[in-house]
């Protein structure tokens, strides 16, 4: 059962907003035996919508579109599936028009007249009402393709996708299961686990497929399966999952976004009642962000204190004025100083501080663009480690997060 989604508007192609819509209904889809064959965005321009529909209709059995539903001429949406439905009768739907003067009515909004015009729906299609919004979603079926129409509001699109697209998609459809299983990986590049793994790779049987998603510092190894018996394809990729392990067990967190570093710091930091805190210049807040991101990491998380300029090394963090004059701000002294200050002003076991030239200028500094200094101080031990991630600017920093992470967990383990 294969699937595309196509996203309209002009607003997402010129970059304007990011499509997060796709990736979230490609997951939804996913969790029902549904593979997206392919994710499509287009214009606002009833030709290409046209196009775009009549390819989507060859290729998949079901369509899922988001966008170009709102009151205003330039929402096209609906006239142009109107269009390709061969539908000329476009009909108002009172339910939808007494649904929509509710919503008003509760935020003291007056009802204006076009408004109404989200109650007009082609006669072909099936109502998806909108509890959350104005725009109705709009259910087709023709030619054994399903075409479904969504407004592109995220919250509203999630909810007519959970109380009404992924129920019908099941009643209509006999679907398989897809089952994934994702190991995290932190400390080793894609290519390296390649080598490591390569021999199990290709005993891998052809139904089962292996992806490497690799990000900053980490790699994510994807093993799928599709088949109509879940308790078998659950057994088998356990099975590989097992194997795996045995490979490259030093380097693996766990399964799934489950087992990202920090949610593996938060548990170790629990287990043992210790807290940390950071201290950060080139990486501005990102690794308090990380740390923070995981529910309960108050228990263990005390704070941060972000010295990005030189000044507020020394003012706020209490770094000597004389070490940075002397090593500069980019130095391993400097990043220890900073880290055993962080630890006794918020009072934790451990801390984390971070120093370095993200680029394009080298500002105060003898350091080339990408080195960076990580200090780690604990109760009993301090550590400090000197890298170059190169470039650019972004890179960098991420690279800056994702081993802070690593260094910090590995010492803890």
């Amino acid at each position: 059962m294969k699937a595309e989604i196509i996203t309209i508007g002009d607003e997402i192609l010129i970059g304007q907003i990011v499509d997060t819509n796709s990736q979230w209904i490609g997951q939804q889809l996913n969790k029902i035996g549904v593979s997206v064959y392919q994710i499509t965005s287009i214009q606002d321009d009833k030709q290409h919508i046209l196009n775009a529909f009549k390819e989507a209709q060859e290729r998949v059995d079901i369509v899922i579109i988001t966008g170009g539903l709102g009151p205003t001429k330039d929402d096209i949406t609906k006239k142009t599936i109107a269009e390709f439905f061969k539908d000329d009768k476009i009909i108002e739907y009172p339910e939808v028009v007494a649904h929509i003067k509710g919503l008003f009515k509760k935020i003291n909004h007056p009802f204006k007249e076009i408004q109404r015009t989200q109650a007009q729906l082609p006669s072909k299609a099936t109502l998806l009402m909108n509890n959350y919004g104005t725009a109705p979603g709009m259910w087709f079926f023709e030619n054994n393709t399903v075409f479904v129409s969504l407004p592109g509001v995220p919250y509203e699109m999630k909810g007519l996708i959970s109380s009404e697209v992924l129920p019908r998609i099941q009643k209509q459809f006999k679907l398989p299961f897809i089952i994934h299983k994702t190991i995290m990986t932190y400390g080793a590049g894609e290519s390296t686990i390649a080598e490591r793994i390569e021999d199990f790779e290709n005993s891998l049987p052809s139904y089962i497929k292996l992806a490497y998603l690799p990000s900053f510092g980490k790699v994510r190894l994807r093993l799928s399966v599709i088949g109509a018996h879940k308790e078998i394809l659950e057994n088998e990729l356990n099975n590989k999952v097992e194997a795996v392990y045995k490979l490259i067990p030093e380097i693996i967190t766990g399964l799934d976004d489950d087992a990202s570093l920090e949610k593996r710091i938060g548990e170790l930091l629990k287990k043992n009642n210790k807290t940390i805190c950071t201290a950060e210049s080139i990486t501005g807040g990102k690794i308090a962000a990380n740390l923070v991101s995981v529910a309960g990491s108050s228990a263990y998380y005390k704070g941060s204190i972000v010295a990005y300029a030189a000044e507020t090394k020394i003012n706020m963090l209490g770094v000597l004025p004389e070490t940075i004059k002397k090593h500069t701000v980019v130095s391993k002294e400097v990043a220890l100083e900073m880290a055993k200050r962080a630890k006794i002003k918020l009072n934790t076991n451990f801390a984390i501080a971070v120093t370095g030239n993200a680029g394009p200028t080298t500002d105060i500094t003898d350091k080339s663009v990408g080195v960076v200094f990580i200090a780690l101080v604990t109760d009993n031990k301090e550590i400090v480690h000197e890298f170059n991630f190169g470039q650019p600017r972004e890179k960098v920093i991420n690279r800056t997060v994702s081993k802070s992470l690593e260094i910090l967990q590995k010492e803890m383990m």
